[in-house]
């Protein structure tokens, strides 16, 4: 017995072996736009880019960015209610100011106690850092929602001169991506210090050399990473991966592609688990980015997986 222990353990180290934090967790079921599921809300897609979808800790919220009508420029921010989970997605709605602006408001994670990570575009004097910085902003019941904090630019915090994307917080750790248009994308965690976030360190076992690897989201135990990469292996574009690690201070595993129920070549985009991580969220671009054959340029899927026998979380 004890040999076999060892050996997969061996086998868990080089990738040969899926940690046992997976094996809690069958496969993924075929995905599906969210707007053709049950009751849900037609306008969860529209015609317009939809993307960046996560729900709320508690499955009563669902956040999203569209550069949809209606919002105050660009890529907004935008959240569909639901008073149970066992009911359907309403119409969503924009959210108001100070969250949303006249530049790109993106990338949304909602956090317990109503607070929300966010990327924005925006340009405020002697604050921005680059592209595209991550925000904290938090809702008082009273006041509603906060002016949003930016978060330290590095080499003390987080952001940087480049497009910081997909912040996902858990275990006191912000994972995220940056990227330019120039520069493929890279998987980065901070840690929370205090009220703020430290420096930021690049997640070496999951970044590949020359792809674009962006958007991380992280299981609310820190021992489960679902990103978008174009690194080979994949259907095409970029793809959904995940990794696990069998504790919040070890290393990760080598990146498993999810496969052709949620991967095609059209390219998937900010995946997101949810609480209970049996559900996963993404964007899927249309054929071309013309949106045929969906609803819009870019639209919002759902994919579903069981526990498995036995298995916790």
């Amino acid at each position: 017995m004890r040999s076999r222990i060892h050996l997969a353990a061996i086998l868990v180290a080089f990738g040969l072996l899926p940690l046992t934090a997976h094996a809690a967790f069958s496969g993924w079921g075929a995905s599906a736009k969210i707007d053709e599921l049950g009751a849900n809300h037609a306008d969860l897609n529209t015609a317009s880019l939809d993307g960046c979808p996560v729900q709320s800790p508690d499955g009563l919220s669902l956040y999203l960015a569209s550069n949809r009508p209606g919002g105050r420029g660009g890529l907004d921010i935008w959240f569909s209610t639901r008073a149970s989970t066992g009911e359907p997605w309403g119409e969503p709605v924009n959210l108001p100011e100070p969250i949303n602006s006249a530049a790109d408001d993106f990338c949304p994670t909602p956090l317990h106690a109503d607070g929300l990570f966010f990327v924005s575009r925006r340009v405020v004097e002697g604050v921005t850092c680059g592209l595209g910085d991550i925000y904290l902003t938090r809702r008082s019941p009273v006041h509603g929602w906060s002016e949003p904090e930016h978060l330290a630019c590095a080499p003390e915090g987080p952001n940087s001169a480049l497009d910081e994307q997909g912040p996902s917080y858990a275990q006191a750790r912000l994972y995220f991506s940056r990227s330019s248009g120039v520069v493929p994308g890279e998987l980065y965690v901070s840690r929370k210090h205090g009220d703020g976030f430290g420096p930021a360190a690049p997640i070496a076992e999951l970044n590949d050399a020359g792809a674009n690897d962006i958007q991380p989201n992280v299981r609310k135990d820190g021992r489960e990473l679902v990103f978008s990469s174009n690194r080979a292996g994949g259907a095409g574009g970029q793809d959904i991966w995940s990794a696990t690690r069998a504790s919040v201070d070890g290393p990760w595993s080598a990146p498993v592609n999810l496969g052709p129920s949620v991967n095609t070549a059209l390219g998937e985009s900010r995946p997101a688990l949810s609480w209970d991580a049996l559900q996963l969220l993404f964007g899927r671009a249309g054929p071309s980015g013309t949106g045929e054959g969906g609803t819009g340029l870019s639209d919002i899927y759902l994919a579903t997986r069981d526990r498995a026998q036995g298995g916790g979380s």
